[in-house]
């Protein structure tokens, strides 16, 4: 885009200042990046703004525009309790078998939404997740009902390395539905999961756990449960707004 940008200036006594300067600043009104990446990067460097609370910017990649609170960057959007605020996308790359997800949880919300779509697998897989470096003390389970049989089959884990089942990819596409609650909050972290199974006659499937830790998290990843490897597809992030 024609207005983004990679730093926010800070000019300094007896500098000289540029048409290209004063129009970089003069054409937004609040900087525009690329992404949260390029957002983090423009600020605290040499020559650059120290960020600061009462901070704007807008971000072309999601379309928003976010402020920053003192402690991390919060969405400009609804304040009534409940409301769902988005935070970021991601795409996954070409053929690989797992992708981390940064900057997802910060101390703005307490539960989170993350959905999944789109892509592709080259074998149906189940989706495994992590939260941060975490590799032990998952407790999770699941259900689904057989559309030929009324019988319900589930499964469990008990101190495993992963939430089991977070998600699903297939040839079809990505398909997840994730609630966390408490990942930054430093007390123990709950999941609960929704969406369909590897074959058509595991439907739906519904899932839920912790992890029996009191550890703050900001970041989480989703790997293939065993071999093959996926490509494309969206992960969505989202926070329930507190009040």
């Amino acid at each position: 885009m024609a207005n983004e940008q990679t730093t926010v200036p800070l000019f300094v006594a007896a500098e000289v200042l540029t048409a290209a300067d004063m129009n970089l600043s003069a054409g937004t009104g609040v900087p525009v990046f690329a992404n949260t990446t390029t957002r983090d990067a423009g600020f605290g460097g040499a020559g650059e703004k120290v960020l600061a609370e009462g901070q704007l910017c807008y971000l072309s990649d999601s379309n928003i525009v976010q402020y920053y609170s003192g402690a991390s960057w919060a969405t400009v959007g609804p304040a009534s309790a409940g409301a769902l605020t988005f935070i970021k996308s991601q795409t996954i790359g070409t053929t690989v078998t797992s992708v981390n997800v940064t900057s997802a949880f910060s101390a703005t919300y307490d539960r989170y939404l993350i959905t999944l779509s789109g892509g592709t697998c080259t074998t149906n897989r189940a989706l495994n997740m992590t939260l941060g470096s975490t590799t032990t003390g998952y407790y999770s389970s699941y259900m689904y009902v057989s559309y030929a049989s009324s019988t319900v089959v589930g499964n469990a884990s008990s101190n495993a390395s992963s939430f089991l089942d977070a998600g699903v990819v297939t040839s079809n596409g990505l398909t997840g539905r994730i609630e966390l609650n408490n990942p930054f909050n430093a007390v123990r972290t709950e999941f609960i999961n929704f969406g369909a199974g590897l074959a058509t006659n595991q439907q739906p499937i519904i899932g839920g756990g912790f992890v029996d830790n009191a550890t703050s998290y900001t970041d989480f990843t989703l790997t293939m449960a065993s071999t093959g490897t996926m490509t494309g597809g969206t992960i969505r992030v989202y926070g329930y707004a507190n009040s």
